[in-house]
């Protein structure tokens, strides 16, 4: 492992090629804070995606990828306009670097202050507590609007557990989830498209919630299941074409009998 002054002189290169980036190459010049957004996005699923392959060189070079964002981020802010009449103020890297120090800071004081805590729970407890004392109206703030749905959900049962709204044992939630299914099939047996789209979205909320009391995040499990039908599929089409048969002019009969030869493997 690297010591930390090699750490912190690894860290200055990049801020001095990046220095040269935006400097002299036309793309990193053109770049704003707008354009690199949908990129970082695709930086965040691709590292995710390594995390869950478990593939530690990937993960790195991923990490790469997602950090030299930061700084670039970090560069365009330096070159905003810093005066009194201007709305906007610009920042650097060593601004965003001493923004989360002392977030962390403030909001571990069972390390930083005398704040004593028993365990994880109390932790998330007061990170809530403090939030809100520090100006956020609802406990829901900081969950951001553009996440897809079922991360959303993940994170609003995660942030309302935080001040105490939350069941008390798993079972509760599994009668929950049954009570739903339940409702979803009365409308689904009614006919209602619109209230069968409602039932459907409190079924899955409910089974997020679950996930969360089994201790198993929602998003990895269903990409887990997502990359295990793609490999199975996928194994079928390549029989499929062994045989010369087009997957369509397949019986589904003749498909399952690949489909479970995938299975086994």
């Amino acid at each position: 492992m690297n010591t930390r002054q090699q750490q912190l002189d690894a860290f200055g290169r990049l801020l001095d090629i990046m220095d040269d980036l935006r400097a002299k190459c036309p793309w990193d010049k053109k770049q704003t804070l707008e354009s690199l957004r949908h990129l970082t996005i695709e930086e965040t699923y691709e590292l995710g995606d390594a995390i869950l392959n478990n593939d530690l060189q990937e993960i790195k070079k991923e990490l790469g990828d997602l950090l030299l964002h930061i700084v670039f981020y970090a560069k365009i802010g330096s070159e905003t306009n810093d005066n009194s009449t201007s709305l906007t103020t610009g920042f650097d890297i060593a601004d965003v670097c001493n923004e989360i120090c002392n977030k962390l800071i403030h909001r571990h004081p069972h390390i930083y202050g005398d704040v004593v805590v028993a365990d994880e729970e109390e932790v998330k407890q007061n990170w809530e507590k403090l939030k809100l004392k520090e100006g956020k109206k609802s406990v829901l703030e900081g969950v951001p609007k553009g996440l897809p749905a079922l991360i959303k959900a993940s994170r609003i049962q995660d942030k309302v557990k935080g001040v105490g709204f939350d069941w008390e044992e798993p079972h509760q939630v599994w009668d929950k989830v049954q009570e739903e299914l339940q409702e979803l099939q009365v409308e689904v047996q009614v006919g209602n498209q619109d209230k069968i789209e409602a039932e459907f979205g409190d079924v899955l909320f409910s089974m997020i919630n679950y996930a969360r009391f089994l201790k198993v995040n929602p998003e990895d499990a269903l990409e887990r299941t997502n990359k295990k039908f793609i490999k199975r599929f996928q194994y079928l089409e390549s029989k499929a074409n062994q045989l010369g048969k087009p997957l369509m002019d397949m019986t589904l009969a003749e498909m399952d009998i690949f489909w479970e030869e995938a299975k086994k493997l």
